[in-house]
């Protein structure tokens, strides 16, 4: 196990660490449970030493007392380069800005100091400020590893996110093993689909001590899906080592061990399979006149499954939609065994079965709007979503048909999956089905 000894900076010595040393001391108080415990005490033991203390203090994540410890420590760079920190944890984002400013004034790192400012905008949400600082640093593009990965933060909140990927690349290429570069590489690729090249990036992140967390629990879910339970749970272990407390990983534990044991229908996930691929199907696979082509396009209606959300009469109510195009479009539908408005007409008896049979007082109340929302409204975890997808659930009043039992004998899916979307139905207002 790596301990706060091995990143050889004392905090609290004659000669405060630089900038440089501080970080990288950060980073081994956070890599375990016990260095945390251990440098808390060596803080706590320290407070007459406002400027290390407050820095220790902002290390730990206690923002408050750290900004508090700080405004009263001798004017340096490192005062206020850790006092915009803390303002930042508080989100103060003005006061972080002004904090960094000052500094810079100390003369902190001019490049160190701009990148820090970005970031504050980036979270403060004032892109047009993040885009103007970065601009003034743009001298250090295909030197700087920093830069890269801020530029592609700045990208990402853009929503450019090919931009962003090319930067995180850059990052990754300029600084070997730059693990906040990789990280979000390698999320951006989990999030697509792409598992190899997320597994990939995941494993250069693990590679260097301390460990992280978030990569190894990540890498973990994607290995349970691919049904490597083995190498799951030793991504999890690798947490637990670290960290024996940790609340999701203890729980993400017993979810991989139950797997390990669980059974499901094959056929059964193999249908449902195929029908969520023939939804996707987009329209101009199909060979259709160039007016229904277009008046379709206009609606928004861009796959068979967008489709089965409208009706006869409200494609025939659109501008120069006919009944030729409505011939045309039933008869690609009656090829996969669907007709418009199915999923219209299937939400409807599904809510009002929930009403009828009183199995959710909540769902049954529930108006149709917040029932036919998506599971993108509910913000799960891919892990989650993935499972849902398995049961062909698409949207809240689907959902709520699903009992705990019915969710827990998916493939994969666990007491965190469980838990994660019971509480986001709580929301609003909604339930699972029970037998009681």
């Amino acid at each position: 196990m790596v301990t706060i000894a091995d990143a050889q900076v004392d905090l609290f010595g004659a000669k405060l660490p630089d900038i440089a040393e501080i970080e990288k001391l950060a980073g081994y108080v956070n890599g375990s449970e016990i260095n945390r415990i251990s440098f808390e005490e060596m803080v706590d033991e320290n407070l007459k030493n406002r400027l290390a203390a407050g820095i220790g203090l902002c290390i730990l994540g206690r923002y408050g007392d750290a900004a508090e410890r700080l405004k009263k420590a001798p004017d340096c760079k490192e005062k206020y380069m850790y006092l915009g920190f803390a303002h930042r944890g508080l989100k103060q984002f003005d006061e972080a800005i002004e904090s960094f400013t000052k500094a810079g004034m100390h003369h902190a790192d001019s490049l160190t100091v701009s990148l820090e400012k970005a970031a504050t905008y980036i979270m403060a949400d004032l892109l047009d400020e993040a885009g103007k600082e970065l601009k003034s640093c743009s001298n250090f593009e295909k030197v700087s590893a920093d830069y890269h990965y801020q530029f592609g933060r700045y990208a990402a909140a853009c929503g450019e996110y090919a931009e962003a990927m090319s930067n995180y690349k850059a990052a990754a290429e300029l600084a070997p093993g730059h693990a906040k570069a990789l990280f979000q590489l390698a999320y951006a690729c989990d999030l697509r689909g792409d598992e190899s090249a997320a597994i990939d990036y995941y494993r250069q992140v693990i590679r260097n001590a301390p460990a992280h967390v978030n990569a190894l629990l990540n890498l973990a879910v994607i290995y349970e899906d691919r049904d490597e339970y083995e190498k799951a749970a030793a991504c999890v272990s690798g947490v637990l080592k670290v960290h024996p407390n940790h609340a999701r990983a203890l729980l993400f534990y017993k979810d991989i061990e139950s797997c390990k044991v669980m059974v499901y229908d094959e056929e059964k996930e193999r249908r449902r399979d195929r029908r969520a691929k023939i939804l996707e199907i987009p329209i101009s696979d199909f060979e259709l006149s160039v007016r229904s082509r277009n008046c379709l396009k206009k609606m928004g209606i861009l796959s068979l499954g967008d489709l089965l959300r409208i009706t006869e009469a409200e494609l025939l109510s659109y501008k120069n939609f006919g009944e030729t195009s409505l011939v045309e479009i039933k008869r690609i539908l009656d090829t996969k065994g669907l007709t418009l408005g199915m999923a219209v007409e299937e939400t409807a008896a599904a809510a009002a079965a929930a009403a009828a049979a009183g199995e959710s007082v909540a769902a049954a109340g529930a108006a149709n709007d917040v029932l036919e929302k998506s599971m993108d409204d509910l913000e799960l975890s891919v892990r989650s979503r993935r499972a849902l997808s398995r049961l062909g659930v698409d949207t809240l009043v689907d959902l709520i048909q699903k009992t705990e039992a019915e969710l827990l004998g998916c493939k994969n899916f666990g007491v965190t999956s469980l838990n994660e979307i019971k509480d986001r139905l709580s929301t609003f207002g909604l339930g699972l089905r029970t037998l009681d």
